[in-house]
């Protein structure tokens, strides 16, 4: 059999039982080869990668593309993360072998844009509180203090397609909308400088990738007294000790997490204690809608891959058609 006749190797590394992963990437055929590392640690996919042409990664961020699994994988000519974020692969090395790394940006755009809206609005209207109250007997109609989100100053740091489905979302909402990005565009809201930003923003909503250059960007610390702080990016985006003085101290109004320094965060995490912040467990962009765009946006950059026709999202910067890298006569 001719080499480029072959079934392409594809590593499937999304946290899912080797049969789900196989139903989900059925459409492609016998025009892929699936597997899965033996078990879920580094060592298993070290020694998964040895023949991997095409790899869908791990939205869980558990197995990542770093250097080292880079140069484990000499006939790797593809990587498509599954996710929006793609921290943790190294990305300086998957350019200097030629690989081309894809995310899925805009599928979950308005899921996560809607938990932010959502976010702001529990906590201004300090629903969790109010709900807790009556679940336990009490009835405090005049103790709770909940404010209207209406005519709020809400800065949005991030502008990417997550970033404007929110500014749409609060501005229809009646929120006086700003934003920063790292690269700033023609839009119609207003852009601020990321400390003017910060300083004038009654809700703050983080919805920026993780880079070296964003990594504890936001200091709590300096939001206006009473302000409301939504993320969905990172967790490491923000400054931790700086967000924990800030609620322990009541400078901030609350917060709203979906991601954290450490997922799950551990037992004694002083933010799980904090009556002042909105939990939840990294779920801003899952919804069966989001998950159905994300899936077809994957299977579509496979198959693009496989045809030789150029891949969509790539970001760091490699031609986006896929060339094969196997040795010939494998079989």
């Amino acid at each position: 059999m001719e080499a480029s006749d072959m079934p392409w190797k594809v590593l499937a590394l999304p946290p899912l039982p080797e049969e789900a992963v196989r139903n989900l990437l059925g459409s492609l055929g016998d025009r892929i080869s699936v597997s899965v590392p033996a078990a879920r640690d580094r060592e298993s996919l070290l020694a998964a990668l040895g023949d991997a042409e095409i790899v869908v990664g791990d939205w869980s961020g558990g197995l990542v593309m770093d250097a080292e699994a880079v140069r484990a994988a000499p006939d790797l000519a593809f990587v498509q993360q599954p996710s929006v974020g793609v921290d943790g692969h190294d990305l300086a090395a998957l350019t200097a072998a030629g690989v081309p790394l894809a995310n899925t940006a805009g599928v979950s755009a308005v899921a996560v844009a809607e938990w932010c809206l959502a976010a702001a609005l529990a906590l201004s209207r300090r629903l969790l509180d109010a709900d807790a109250a009556v679940r336990a007997g009490r009835w405090p109609q005049l103790d709770l203090g909940p404010a209207e989100l209406y005519g709020s100053r809400v800065g949005i740091v991030g502008f990417g397609p997550i970033g404007e489905a929110a500014a749409r979302m609060f501005a229809a909402h009646g929120c006086e909308v700003s934003y920063w990005t790292r690269t700033p565009r023609e839009a119609p809201y207003a852009y601020r400088e990321l400390g003017e930003l910060v300083a004038g923003s009654h809700v703050l909503v983080l919805v920026i990738p993780l880079t070296e250059e964003t990594r504890r960007l936001i200091d709590p610390s300096l939001m206006p007294a009473g302000s409301l702080l939504v993320n969905a990016a990172r967790g490491q985006v923000v400054d931790s000790a700086a967000l924990l003085s800030a609620l322990e101290s009541g400078h901030l109004g609350g917060a709203a997490l979906d991601v954290f320094d450490t997922e799950p965060p551990p037992p004694d995490d002083p933010l799980r204690a904090s009556p002042r912040v909105l939990l939840s467990p990294h779920v801003a962009g899952v919804t069966p809608q989001s998950t159905g765009r994300l899936i077809r946006c994957v299977l579509d950059n496979l198959e693009a891959a496989i045809e030789g026709r150029p891949v969509a999202n790539v970001i760091n910067g490699v031609d986006t058609v896929v060339g094969r890298r196997s040795r010939e006569g494998r079989s």
